[in-house]
């Protein structure tokens, strides 16, 4: 998305001057203005075929920044997913283990805090609240001309300047040093109760409610309670559902 949305960024309103009119620009001066700009660059920016939307809209700016947008949203799932798979070591999921970048909580000795996730979601944060200041900025304006551009430009280098340095500090000094729980999984896995939907084929939907139910209240597992009930041996059981393969 954010490469799609870089084509209509290269188009630029220089020389159309008033209005986009091009009065009183040299004959040219955007054409010349521009290929300057694109060799002093290393873009490929172009004089805009539309002058007259090229200053009266800021649309293209919106585009673009709803991509970034997106990518904050990725962001902050992604850190709240490994926040929570980090949880514990006891109490929580504790399924990986992430980098203790610093000594400890000021409070809790010992703890390891999700300073990267946390850095990252309070940056999806402001990239969301930029993207509002964006599309009003765009809004803005009257007839011909958007003069809302400043605010505009500081938002959105603002959000990718964040962005930028948010996802490398994420993945140099969380993500690269996570590591898998592998014993903490299995035990996960094996006491899911979710796992009784791989059974409904074989012993129908009520009977595998009983056994989800049943499992729960005596705190057993289902291959337990499947014996209880009389619904399926334990080596049957064992043949339909093999929660290793589900890793």
């Amino acid at each position: 998305m954010l490469l799609a949305s870089l084509p209509p960024l290269w188009e630029l309103a220089l020389g159309g001057t008033a209005v986009g009119t091009g009065l009183n620009a040299p004959k040219g001066f955007d054409a010349l203005a521009v290929s300057e700009i694109a060799a002093l660059t290393g873009k490929p920016f172009a004089a805009a075929k539309n002058k007259f939307h090229a200053l009266s809209s800021l649309d293209e700016m919106v585009f673009a920044h709803g991509a970034m947008k997106s990518l904050a949203g990725d962001l902050m799932k992604m850190a709240n997913d490994i926040r929570w798979l980090a949880s514990g070591p006891r109490c929580g999921l504790g399924e990986i283990s992430i980098p203790a970048n610093e000594p400890g909580s000021s409070i809790m000795p010992g703890k390891v805090n999700p300073s990267q996730c946390e850095q990252v979601t309070m940056v999806a944060v402001q990239v969301m609240a930029n993207d509002v200041a964006v599309g009003l900025a765009a809004s803005q304006g009257n007839f011909q001309l958007n003069v809302f551009l400043p605010v505009c430009a500081y938002n959105f280098l603002q959000s990718a300047r964040l962005l930028t340095d948010s996802i490398h500090a994420f993945r140099t000094f969380c993500v690269c040093g996570i590591r898998p729980n592998r014993g903490r999984m299995q035990e996960n896995l094996h006491r899911s109760l979710m796992l009784v939907t791989a059974l409904s084929p074989h012993i129908g939907y009520e009977n595998a409610a009983r056994v989800a139910q049943l499992a729960f209240q005596e705190d057993i597992t289902l291959r337990e309670a499947c014996a209880r009930l009389g619904l399926l041996t334990e080596d049957r059981f064992d043949a339909i559902i093999r929660p290793e393969e589900m890793v």
